[in-house]
């Protein structure tokens, strides 16, 4: 083994030496060819010369023999390097020739054919050459000789010789490249081909464990130890990389997860769903099929999620998933789209007898309760169901229908389901028409206060409900019951309550002329105006603007709305009473409250609800409820008024068992202002009838 390239290197300029070796043969080759051609070309002049001379005397002696001039002219044929030879007379005729066909093929013009345009003496071309010879002198010409010889056999015949000759030293000197070459293969390049050979083996295997076990000091061993180090590198960066790209691959499988699917359920989420709608809608409508969507959410839910927190809420979740999934058939897509909303797209029958049987069965399966913590929990569905024809398979229009048909089973009573048809967008479309036009319509003065008399047992008007109405440019007279709901969705029921409350100020002055003392305006106030911190500070103001007497004044709140915001409620009611307004509780015993809660709330006034009152006359059990409630109210030194007072029969039970004061249309539809004080302030039986 070589300790050092310079051996190798020793051996390659030996190796060069013997290429020069090879040269010099080869320019001596050369040198050679160019001495034949010059002999072949005195060779040539001389036998010209010659010929010429014979000619000269026997054509004197003879003259027009051709025969003999050809005679003359045959020994040229014995010379290989001569391709033709032609004899012409003076005028350029030809007289005898040998070969003439060589001569065609010099046609091409490198090489002058016709003797007037061959000069006189010896011209070469290449491997040719041409003589152009007088015959005669140049007084008393006889003729002319031109030959054309041609080197090309005479090298390759005195080549071959050369050849011959030098072979055994060309033998020589190619057997010891050989040797060398091998000597070099086997002491050099062996290494680096097994090299090759070890690194071919890594990047075919991908095995970068594998190592060289070339053992060397020379250079080739430096380079082996390096292409281990270097696989030492790469495997430890590899192991790395691996790490590195399993704990991608990781994220991107929780990206996925979380970007997909929805973290508490498991269900596909909104994103998810869309995008694979967005596909479906696309193939439905290409292979002209429909589809049938169910949306729906949970029947109080918030209740709960308020109630008893939203752990607790949680697993109401993951319960309702569970449930839904058990009634699915394989490829039903169920996903959870936020909150307590869910979607179902139905896979193989998209038929609406199909849709209705199956929001049927999601509905029936939630009669059951879930049992969580050892609570007994239930909570309905209301299910809007669409179709993808009817949306003119547009996504958004079709999540709308769905939301559309699900809202109008809502407002149908919970718990149901309704299939979407083109007249609910109408509806639609006015509520959206009336939610933009809240704040304009405040500030057109389009609404308009309506009051509702209260009378006590004698008779006597003691005070009035406060109650709106929106007197809408293009819908006409629009009532309270539309309007406010979508004033909460929309967060503007606020701004209402505050405009109701500056106009019974306005109006307050009217209706204390007309009043005898004491008198009260009731005003109606929601859970969004509870949740207000700056509602107190506008009412205060406001009363001080109009220099109100806050005694004039009673605000009512039904009790869901006060116990949804328990403390806010106590707190707010507190401050209003303190400053002497009254408090009302509106439709007392049609909510979930406790009675435990009456002995822990701000009230003067319970309001018996009108369903109790309409009843009192035909059942049994509605006379009981009001009598209990008018018991309770006196035991707990409040107030009781009932709403819905229609006939005498029901004025007459209530005034029996104590209740304090009535409203209804036995009395007075609500009026404006001006009927208000135009209507009288004292009825008896006869009037109110």
């Amino acid at each position: 083994m070589f300790k050092t390239l310079k051996v190798p290197i020793g051996l390659a300029i030996m190796l060069f030496m013997s290429v020069l070796v090879i040269c010099i043969v080869v320019v001596t080759r050369a040198e050679q060819n160019a001495s034949v051609k010059a002999v072949m070309q005195e060779n040539t002049i001389a036998l010209s010369n010659n010929l010429a001379q014979q000619l000269a005397v026997v054509m004197e002696r003879s003259p027009g023999d051709k025969a003999l001039y050809s005679q003359l002219f045959n020994p040229l044929r014995e010379y290989q390097y001569i391709i033709s030879a032609t004899l012409y007379d003076n005028n350029y005729n030809v007289i005898a020739r040998v070969s003439p066909d060589a001569v065609m093929a010099f046609e091409d013009g490198s090489i002058p054919t016709t003797p007037e345009d061959v000069p006189f003496g010896v011209t070469s071309h290449d491997n040719i050459v041409v003589s152009h010879q007088l015959i005669g002198s140049s007084l008393y010409p006889l003729g002319h000789i031109v030959i054309y010889a041609d080197s090309t056999k005479l090298l390759t015949s005195s080549g071959y010789g050369s050849f011959l000759g030098q072979l055994p030293v060309i033998l020589g000197l190619w057997l010891l490249c050989v040797c060398m070459c091998t000597y070099i293969l086997y002491h050099l390049i062996a290494p680096l081909t097994s090299l090759k050979r070890f690194t071919q083996e890594v990047f075919e295997s991908k095995d970068y464990a594998l190592r060289c076990s070339h053992d060397s000091n020379d250079e080739i061993g430096r380079l082996a130890k390096n292409i281990n180090s270097l696989l030492d590198t790469i495997e430890v960066e590899l192991l790395i990389n691996f790490e590195q790209k399993q704990t991608l691959v990781d994220q991107q499988e929780t990206m996925s997860q979380l970007a997909n699917f929805d973290s508490l359920t498991g269900l596909p989420n909104r994103q998810f769903v869309l995008d694979n709608l967005r596909l479906e809608l696309a193939r439905a409508k290409r292979n002209d099929e429909d589809l049938m969507l169910l949306f729906f959410d949970l029947d109080g839910f918030k209740g709960i999620n308020d109630s008893l927190g939203h752990e607790t809420g949680d697993l109401i979740l993951i319960e309702v998933a569970d449930r839904v999934q058990r009634l699915l058939r394989d490829g039903d897509l169920f996903a959870r789209l936020g909150g307590d909303e869910f979607l179902v797209l139905p896979d193989r029958d998209v038929s609406p007898e199909a849709a209705q049987s199956l929001a049927s069965r999601l509905i029936t399966s939630f009669d059951e309760p879930f049992e969580l913590r050892g609570l007994s929990l239930t909570v309905g569905l209301s299910v809007g169901i669409a179709t993808a024809s009817d949306a003119s398979y547009d996504l958004s229009e079709l999540m709308s229908n769905a939301d559309l048909a699900m809202y109008r089973s809502k407002a149908r009573g919970r718990g149901s389901y309704t299939l979407f048809t083109p007249d609910m967008v109408e509806s639609h479309k006015r509520k959206l028409h009336l939610a933009n036009g809240i704040e304009q319509g405040l500030a057109n003065d389009e609404f308009i206060v309506y009051y509702q008399v209260k009378v006590n047992n004698q008779g006597r008007v003691i005070g009035a409900e406060a109650l709106i109405r929106w007197v809408h440019p293009e819908f006409g007279l629009v009532m309270p019951n539309e309007f406010i709901p979508i004033a909460e969705q929309g967060g503007k029921i606020t701004a209402i309550t505050q405009w109701v409350i500056k106009r019974v100020c306005i109006d307050m002055p009217d209706i204390r002329q007309w009043a005898s003392n004491p008198f009260r305006v009731s005003v109606n106030l929601s859970g969004h105006d509870l949740r207000n911190a700056q509602l107190f500070d506008y009412i205060y103001n406001t009363f001080n603007l109009y220099d109100i007497n806050p005694e004039n004044f009673e605000f009512e709140v039904t009790e869901s709305a006060y116990l949804e915001n328990f403390a806010l409620s106590n707190k707010f009611f507190r401050r209003i009473g303190n400053m002497g307004c009254a408090i009302a509780l509106d439709d007392f015993g049609t909510g979930y409250s406790s009675l435990s809660y009456l002995t822990q709330i701000n009230i003067d006034t319970l309001k018996v609800d009108r369903q109790f009152v309409t009843e009192i006359q035909t059942s049994e059990r509605s006379r009981l409820v009001t009598g209990a409630i008018i018991d309770l109210a006196k035991r707990l030194s409040l107030a009781v008024c009932a709403e819905g007072i229609e006939n005498q029969e029901q004025w007459d039970y209530l005034k029996l068992h104590g209740c304090d004061s009535v409203q209804g249309f036995m009395f007075s539809k609500p009026v404006p202002l001006a009927d208000l004080i135009a209507s009288p302030s004292h009825y008896t039986a006869a009037k109110a009838s």
